[in-house]
């Protein structure tokens, strides 16, 4: 870890192209600026491959300051990189480009997964507010009839009193769901083998096997880790299990869900669906999904999106900033977590 007495870190951005424009403000070039060595304006979108300039500051660099479409850092890069000894990602998960050889050197990675985590949280609890009062259904048949008409009859079975909502995983975003829940009148379940019965207490929820929360919850939603165990979990029998008119909100990864079991549920209208992400990521033209009157399909839009990505860009440089001054991160990222983290 930096110490204190150290002059100030010699500091690297590297992004996709485009990413930096939008994830800094003037105001965080000027504290980047104030805290390390850098030019905030030189941005890495390859470090597989630099220019001299790039070069040059990767081999200077203390730190990388990375976000989405980062270079993985694979021992070949890390070679070109001598002085680097922490990593600091303005965004979620770090699995795309930290590598095993990055813990093998023992660099310090931090993220800003907890900031990323509250956008995505909040979308879902629209989601699922939305959902209990059938919001979907009700424009798309308003827009149809365009006349007066007995809503309350035709909706008598919606609302969110006393409903009960299944959280699948106990990630950074399902327990910020779980937080915002707290207000309504909902039950909560929660499935994650992880989790003990004492800390689900703590949290305000019960535990339930996932068949049982899926057959008991009017809102399933989606937050566990994409892992090989993960792949369709939520699949033929567990889609079956759930009741007529629920509704399934995924935000969390499309290979969670298994869309050949999911589609004719919701061709046939049994089931609801949210959809921020699929599988595959953006699904072909001829896709249902973009037509069926009881989906809501988004781009992949949950998660930090516009002014939101400011909120990582904060967390970063505070991260950083503790690490200026010697102090070990806040949140910092460890190898054996992401065994069963995103």
């Amino acid at each position: 870890m930096h110490h204190a007495t150290d002059t100030q870190p010699s500091l690297l951005l590297a992004m996709a192209p485009g990413i930096a424009q939008r994830l800094f403000t003037d105001r965080h070039r000027a504290r980047l600026a104030a805290l390390s060595r850098t030019d905030p304006y030189l941005v890495a979108h390859d470090l597989a491959a630099p220019g001299p300039r790039i070069a040059a500051a990767l081999a200077e660099a203390e730190v990388l300051l990375t976000c989405w479409g980062a270079t993985p850092l694979t021992a070949e890069v890390l070679d070109t990189a001598p002085n680097l000894r922490a990593v600091v990602h303005a965004a979620g998960s770090v699995k795309h480009h930290v590598t095993q050889a990055c813990w093998d050197r023992g660099i310090a990675v931090t993220s800003a997964a907890a900031a990323n985590a509250l956008p995505v949280a909040e979308y879902t609890l629209a989601a699922i507010l939305f959902a209990g009062k059938r919001v979907l259904h009700a424009a798309a048949r308003y827009r149809a009839l365009r006349a007066d008409h007995d809503w309350r009859e035709e909706l008598h079975g919606a609302g969110n009193h006393r409903r009960t909502v299944g959280i699948v995983g106990a990630s950074r975003i399902g327990r910020r769901v779980v937080e915002l829940l707290r207000p309504f009148d909902l039950d909560v379940l929660l499935y994650d083998p992880y989790v003990a019965p004492r800390e689900a207490a703590a949290l305000g929820v019960e535990l339930a096997p996932l068949d049982d929360l899926c057959a008991r919850s009017s809102v399933v939603s989606v937050h566990a880790p994409q892992l090989p165990a993960t792949r369709h979990m939520i699949g033929t029998r567990q889609l079956a299990a759930m009741p007529a008119g629920a509704t399934l909100i995924n935000t969390a990864r499309g290979s969670l869900v298994d869309e050949a079991a999911l589609l004719p549920e919701l061709a046939s209208g049994r089931l609801h669906a949210v959809l921020d992400v699929t599988d595959p990521e953006l699904p072909p033209p001829d896709s249902p999904l973009y037509d069926l009157p009881n989906v809501l399909l988004t781009p992949h839009i949950a998660g930090s999106l516009g002014d939101e990505l400011h909120r990582m860009a904060d967390q970063s440089l505070d991260e950083l900033e503790r690490y200026a001054a010697g102090r070990p991160f806040a949140d910092p990222v460890r190898p054996a977590s992401l065994r069963h983290s995103a």
